[in-house]
């Protein structure tokens, strides 16, 4: 018996069948597959926030960008009205000074709105908007009401307007500093990549 025992103990032991070996490859591999789906499927998912994203953050910079120029604009509208005053049409004079009354007062109106929103967008370009529009206030409202006190042109080479008439020209540090507080905003806006 102890023969036995001894034989039994010397012998090499049985190998296990082949099925349960390639049965845990199998499974290992399984895993190896399914984690690594997991991990693309996260990778992927987290590319496409980031892509989301930025691309709407650069939709909103371009609309803020459109806005702030479309603000700019109304300014400029309001100051040319300088020179069409004084180039109303002297042959119904009734009937251009309601046009360019009803023109002035969707401009003034846009101007309203202008202040309200860049003063809710930013408190700098806010600020620096409403001293560009009370700036071109003094400085066009001046020059409209002395081209409404002026005759109405009669003719072509009235048509040109000298700086010493109409100048505008002290308006461009406002309009500056509102381009430059409108750049800081937009730049803060940026990703920190695009810095």
């Amino acid at each position: 018996m102890r023969i036995h025992v001894l034989l039994e103990q010397l012998a090499p032991s049985p190998a296990p069948p082949a099925w349960s070996a390639s049965a845990s490859t199998v499974g290992l591999l399984l895993a190896a597959v399914i984690s690594g789906a997991v991990l693309a499927a996260i990778i992927t998912a987290l590319i496409n926030i980031v892509l989301a994203r930025r691309k709407s953050r650069e939709e909103e910079r371009a609309r803020l960008r459109q806005a702030f120029a479309e603000a700019l604009r109304a300014q400029a509208s309001y100051k040319e009205f300088a020179y069409a005053i004084r180039r109303r049409s002297s042959e119904k004079p009734a009937e251009e000074r309601a046009r360019l009354t009803d023109a002035l007062r969707e401009i003034q109106a846009q101007l309203s709105f202008y202040l309200a929103w860049t003063a809710a967008e930013s408190q700098d370009v806010g600020q620096a908007y409403a001293a560009l529009i009370e700036k071109t206030r003094q400085v066009a409202g001046t020059a409209m009401k002395a081209a409404w006190e002026a005759n109405p042109i009669s003719s072509d080479a009235e048509m040109s307007i000298p700086r010493t008439v109409v100048d505008l020209a002290p308006l461009n540090q406002a309009e500056d500093a509102y381009m430059r507080a409108v750049i800081r905003h937009l730049a803060a806006l940026a990703p920190w990549w695009a810095r």
